[in-house]
């Protein structure tokens, strides 16, 4: 089969097109021929290597397609290995992609467990773009946040698949959603996507402004921080409220003024991935219809990832980046 691979690690270069072998049966586990694969800023950070992939490798963790004993049409959960606690997962979990062939490829295998139908109404790039930004941002609001109807969400840093769900998620669920962003462009594209309205985070004073735009002026219920500026964004969090945090590609240290978090009674909660409970939650609601489907940025040939990747470390497309083999 055609794949992308990386035969070592650094700049998008190092993603090339080769002929590899398609992968071999193994019992409990479905071959996928794939329709669509999606990128993540995790990919980046495997093709730098920091999670230690085995060499010459196949990345990818986003994928839809058909089964190939079936013939369905499925969503692939790029979870792995989650275990039976939905508090958290359990030692064998890994990402698809990491260490396991993943889907820059025209076929992947899986577990049977990280297979779901494709929703109906999403083309192959939406469906692609789903699974990770979908998981994770479902358990991230749902699961971990426990965000209601009625409550403010604050996203910050709209245009990336995680803001991108979480504005779409939000809405779903019946709260009200600012964004942050890098510029004008993305803030207006944000309200188009179902954002009540936004701030540009430049300065330091964005937290505070923002906050004062909040129902009741005083700061969210929920502020999501997919990207790791927790000293920052806990300061749009109203007192009470809950931090709950994802994602590390701007900084991974953060100083917190200690007195000031518990003086202000607020939750700090660690999340990232989901398992299959969580990814039955994220299928039933978009079933329902009360998501938009993902905001596809650009399409590009499988051939033709390292640019994909060149375009995602850019950080200016707005919305997902998607291979098609």
């Amino acid at each position: 089969m055609r794949a992308i691979t990386l035969a070592g690690f650094g700049a998008a270069e190092q993603l090339v097109p080769r002929t590899v072998a398609d992968p071999a049966p193994r019992p409990g586990w479905v071959t996928v021929e794939l329709r669509a694969s999606a990128l993540n800023w995790h990919d980046v950070l495997v093709r730098r290597g920091r999670y230690g992939s085995p060499l010459p490798h196949v990345p990818g963790a986003d994928g839809a397609g058909v089964r190939t004993d079936t013939g369905a049409e499925v969503v692939i959960l790029p979870s792995l290995f989650w275990g039976d606690r939905i508090e958290a997962p359990g030692p064998g979990f890994e990402i698809l992609g990491d260490r396991i062939p993943g889907t820059y490829a025209q076929y992947v295998s899986v577990p049977e467990e990280c297979l779901a139908p494709k929703p109906a109404r999403y083309s192959w790039e939406q469906a692609a773009a789903l699974s990770l930004v979908g998981v994770t941002t479902y358990r991230a609001l749902v699961t971990r946040a426990g965000l209601r109807a009625g409550e403010s969400l604050l996203v910050v840093g709209a245009g990336g698949g995680v803001a991108t769900t979480a504005v779409a998620l939000g809405n779903a669920v019946g709260a009200t959603v600012f964004v942050t962003g890098s510029n004008p462009e993305k803030l207006e594209r944000a309200r188009a996507a179902g954002a009540a309205g936004g701030v540009v985070h430049t300065g330091d004073d964005w937290p505070d402004r923002i906050a004062r735009r909040a129902p009741g002026g005083a700061g969210f219920d929920v502020v999501l921080d997919p990207v790791g500026v927790w000293d920052r964004s806990v300061r749009a969090v109203r007192p009470g409220g809950r931090l709950v945090v994802l994602g590390a590609n701007v900084a991974e240290r953060a100083h917190l003024d200690v007195r000031a978090f518990f003086f202000g009674q607020y939750s700090l909660l660690g999340t990232t991935m989901g398992g299959p409970a969580d990814f039955r939650g994220l299928l039933e609601l978009v079933a329902s219809g009360a998501v938009a489907p993902p905001s596809i940025a650009e399409v590009f040939p499988l051939d033709e990832a390292a640019a994909a990747h060149r375009l995602l470390e850019a950080g200016t497309a707005f919305g997902k980046i998607v291979l098609r083999p």
